[in-house]
C-alpha cells in the first residue's frame, strides 16, 4: 500500500473506517456519509471473481451481476469524488475454495446453499477485517440494511433487521461474530432504500441512479447447472451420468431428467412433465437420482433441524425459546419453538404451523422481533 500504515497505539478516533466499496449505490453513500461525518475513510473494493472466465456462460443480456470491472471503476470513481484513498483487494483464490466449491459441492448433493451468505462469513467479514487492519483501520462499514447495537446487561453485541424490512440483509449475515460485530458499522441500517437514494443524489454520487446488482455474482442469469457444467469442465472433473427418474411420492414414474442439481425443494417450473394440476419437487436424492414430486399441500413440514448454529444476540439456547423462523431470504418469519438437539449448535424447529418448502442447505434463522438470536443450516 502506498499510505504510511497506522500505528496501533493512535486512539480510535483518529483510525480509518475501511469501507467496503461495491460500486454500488449502497456502499457509496456509506462512504459519502462517513466522510460528511467528519471520519477518516478508506475505501477498497473486493475483486472476487474474474468475470472473464466461463466464456460459455457469457451472455450480453446478464444485468445485476456484482463484482464486475465496471463495478471496480465506479467504486474508484466515488472515491475520487471524495477524496478517499482507494484499493482493490484480490480474494479471488480465498473465495473459489469457500465459496464457489462448496457452492458446487451443496448443489450436486442435492442441497440449496446460499452463497452470499458463506462470502459474508468468510470474505466481507473475515478477510476483509484483516485488509483493514492492514490499513490501520479499527472498524468497517458496509452497505448491508441492518443494525448492531451493544446490550450492556448481557456483554453481547446484537445483530438487528433494518428498518427498512424489505430491504433487510440479516438472513445473510447470521454467521457474523461478536469479535466482527464489535467492529462493524451498517449507516444504512436505520434508513429505507428510498432514502439513499435521495441522499445519494443530495451527495451528488456519480451512482445515485444505478440500478441495484440482483445476480450471484459469479452465476450469469442465475443459470445454476449450466455455470457447474461450464465449472466442473474448466476443472477438468468428468459430469457424472445423473440422469433418473421423476417421481410421485407413490413411487409412480411420471418423467426422466438430467440431474437432480438442477431442482430444488418447491420448485414448480422446468419439471418437464405434464400433469393435470400443479406439480412441486419434493425432494430430491443424488444417490439414486430421483426426484420426487407432489402438491402443494405435499411441501408443508411441521419441524426441521438447523445444524452449525451461530448464536449472536444470545449465548445459547436453554430450554425452549420462542422466535421467529426465517427459512429463506423472502420468507415471511414463522413462529416456532427452538430446542438443542443434542449439541449446542444444532437446534430442532417447531413451527406452529407447517411452513413450505423447507429446503436442505438453505438457512434457517431466527429472530425475536427485529433481533437476530442466531441462524445455522438446514439439514
Amino acid at each position: 500500500m502506498s499510505e504510511t500504515l497506522l500505528n496501533e497505539t493512535l486512539p480510535s478516533e483518529t483510525l480509518p473506517i475501511a469501507v467496503a466499496m461495491s460500486g454500488g449505490v449502497d456502499s457509496s453513500t456509506v462512504a459519502a456519509l462517513l466522510v460528511r461525518q467528519g471520519h477518516r475513510v478508506v475505501g477498497m473494493t473486493m475483486q472476487l471473481w474474474n468475470q472473464r472466465r466461463l466464456p460459455e456462460l457469457s451472455n450480453e443480456g446478464a444485468t445485476g451481476r456484482c463484482c464486475s470491472l465496471d463495478d471496480v471503476y465506479d467504486a474508484r470513481h466515488v472515491a475520487e469524488q471524495l477524496g478517499v484513498p482507494y484499493y482493490v483487494v484480490i480474494f479471488e483464490r480465498q473465495f473459489e475454495d469457500q465459496v464457489v466449491k462448496p457452492f458446487v459441492a451443496e448443489y450436486l448433493a442435492g442441497r440449496t446453499p446460499v452463497p452470499c451468505t458463506l462470502c459474508n462469513n468468510y470474505i466481507k467479514f473475515d478477510r476483509f477485517l484483516e485488509m483493514a487492519d492492514a490499513a490501520g483501520a479499527h472498524q468497517i462499514a458496509t452497505g448491508h440494511y441492518a443494525r448492531v447495537r451493544h446490550n450492556a446487561q448481557s456483554g453481547r453485541y446484537e445483530l438487528l433487521r433494518g428498518v427498512d424490512h424489505a430491504k433487510d440483509q440479516t438472513y445473510f449475515l447470521f454467521g457474523l461474530t461478536q469479535a466482527q460485530l464489535a467492529r462493524t458499522l451498517f449507516p444504512l441500517g436505520e434508513l429505507t432504500k428510498p432514502e439513499v437514494r435521495e441522499l445519494a443524489n443530495s451527495l451528488e454520487l456519480a451512482v445515485a441512479v444505478k440500478p441495484d446488482s440482483q445476480e450471484i455474482c459469479f452465476v450469469p442469469n442465475g443459470d445454476y447447472a449450466a455455470f457447474m457444467s461450464a465449472y466442473l469442465k474448466e476443472n477438468g472433473v468428468e459430469a457424472a451420468r445423473t440422469e433418473g427418474e421423476i417421481v410421485a411420492e407413490d413411487g409412480r414414474v411420471l418423467g426422466h431428467h438430467e440431474g437432480v442439481h438442477r431442482f430444488t425443494v418447491g420448485q414448480r417450473k422446468g419439471l418437464g412433465i405434464a400433469a393435470a394440476e400443479p406439480l412441486y419437487v419434493i425432494a430430491t436424492d443424488p444417490k439414486t437420482q430421483r426426484v420426487t414430486v407432489g402438491s402443494n399441500h405435499d411441501l408443508l413440514r411441521e419441524r426441521c433441524f438447523v445444524k452449525d448454529v451461530n448464536w449472536i444476540s444470545i449465548a445459547g439456547a436453554e430450554g425452549a425459546v420462542r422466535a421467529e423462523v426465517k427459512i429463506r431470504n423472502k420468507h415471511a418469519p414463522a413462529a416456532a419453538t427452538l430446542r438443542t438437539a443434542g449439541e449446542a449448535a444444532r437446534v430442532e424447529v417447531v413451527f406452529d404451523d407447517p411452513q413450505r418448502a423447507v429446503t436442505p442447505g438453505q438457512g434457517a434463522v431466527f429472530y425475536d422481533g427485529d433481533v437476530v438470536l442466531g441462524g445455522g443450516w438446514i439439514e
